[in-house]
């Protein structure tokens, strides 16, 4: 039997057939380069599992191709966290503070306030007790020191940041495309049961809140709480204080008698915070909480580590303080009159731009004294800001006496001592 060797001039044109060819024979190495092209690919054909990561580029996205339908509640990926200070690093005013049983006040960490009301009295601090390997150095701690088991009716203790307006405008409020937020913490108490978040509205007399639990005593807990987007009430674009993050430690009857308001609804005491365990019914309560982040979306993202020196400038636009060494000199009269509440002007440097025109606060020593040893009876009164701006140099005025027993000789006033000497406040 002969054998006949075939080739491609024994080959009639059009002779292979699709019918002709194995399946699978066509290997990828049986395929020149950049033979295939657009008319070859079926339409709908190619979807995300045949793209490599990264392979979309900028320049392969058509100008104008991406619009605001496809970017919708997606922010910066830093400054996704709307609070500030969230990791509890920053304590400006200091580390501690004791005997708390009322009033609403700044007290350690920044841009965290409080308001008690009958609610027990507390210790607040910066604490080092943090979660286990989650990045955090600082928490803050609620430290039942005087209890309060038969709580009143206004009894109350809360935890809580103010945000500007101005930058919750991405939120949408008051439109149908009010975005939902997430509010992540992690937070640790002795004491387990039911706590309340809660948002409130200040521009609108709003409120939404959301329950949830410590399971675990004296066990570090991560929460997630997702709010529902507010379609009606917009929230005011300037610096006011727009929205309130609150967290329920302490409340009432006048805060738990209704039906907790876990959708938007205008502002009634009684649904804002049904169901909250009572954390001043014991000397032995604590309560910590740390890397509070509050965020676009229905799920928590990663706590959102900012460098140092960023967290600082956010915390100094509500409030900073100045280390100042400053020495005024002035002499009196010969003549038979007395020194007696003079203004004096002072200056000193906003080192970051602040919130609003801030009100001066004194801290360390300020001293007055005569020329001499022997004259020494310059008292330093109050200190008045009297504008400059809140991104400039600031200046203030203060008062001060001198008795008779100066007259014709100078008079000292100065600051002493190595503490800050002046802080400015533009809070929330």
């Amino acid at each position: 039997m002969s054998i006949i060797t075939l080739n491609t001039r024994s080959l009639p044109d059009s002779a292979v057939t699709t019918a002709k060819i194995a399946a699978d024979a066509v290997t990828d190495a049986k395929i020149a380069d950049d033979v295939i092209g657009t008319e070859h690919l079926t339409a709908g054909e190619v979807d995300a599992t045949a793209l490599a990561t990264n392979a979309v580029t900028t320049a392969k996205i058509a100008d104008s191709a991406v619009t605001a339908a496809k970017t919708s509640g997606v922010t910066s990926d830093m400054f996704r966290n709307i609070m500030i200070n969230g990791d509890m690093s920053l304590a400006q005013r200091g580390t501690s503070v004791s005997s708390i049983s009322s009033g609403t006040a700044y007290d350690t960490v920044d841009r965290f306030s409080r308001n008690i009301g009958s609610g027990g009295t507390w210790t607040i601090s910066q604490s080092t007790d943090v979660p286990t390997g989650q990045g955090f150095a600082k928490s803050l701690k609620m430290d039942c020191t005087t209890a309060n088991g038969s709580l009143s009716s206004n009894s109350e203790f809360v935890l809580r940041q103010n945000v500007e307006g101005q930058n919750l405008q991405y939120l949408k409020k008051g439109t149908s495309s009010a975005e939902s937020t997430t509010l992540s913490f992690w937070v640790k108490s002795n004491k387990t049961g039911t706590y309340i978040c809660e948002l409130v509205d200040n521009d609108n007399s709003r409120q939404i809140s959301q329950s949830y639990t410590i399971s675990s005593a004296d066990t570090w807990e991560k929460k997630e709480i997702t709010f529902a987007g507010d379609t009606t009430g917009a929230f005011g674009n300037d610096n006011g204080s727009s929205l309130t993050v609150t967290w329920w430690l302490v409340a009432g009857s006048d805060f738990t008698s209704g039906t907790l308001s876990t959708t938007w609804t205008s502002s009634t005491n009684a649904n804002r915070a049904v169901g909250q365990v009572n954390l001043a019914d014991s000397t032995s309560n604590e309560w910590y909480i740390t890397g509070v982040q509050f965020e676009v979306g229905t799920s928590a993202s990663d706590f959102e580590f900012l460098p140092v020196d960023i967290n600082g400038f956010r915390c100094c636009r509500y409030y900073q303080q100045v280390g100042l060494d400053m020495y005024q000199y002035r002499y009196m009269p010969s003549t038979a009159q007395n020194w007696s509440g003079g203004a004096h002007l002072g200056t000193a440097a906003i080192n970051f731009p602040m919130r609003a025109n801030p009100t001066t606060i004194t801290s360390g020593s300020w001293t007055g004294a005569g020329h001499s040893a022997t004259d020494n009876n310059c008292t330093p009164g109050s200190l008045t800001s009297i504008g400059g701006g809140f991104n400039t140099i600031h200046r203030f005025s203060w008062t001060a006496n001198q008795n008779s027993s100066a007259l014709g000789k100078g008079v000292q006033f100065y600051t002493n001592g190595d503490t800050p000497d002046l802080a400015f406040d533009a809070e929330l």
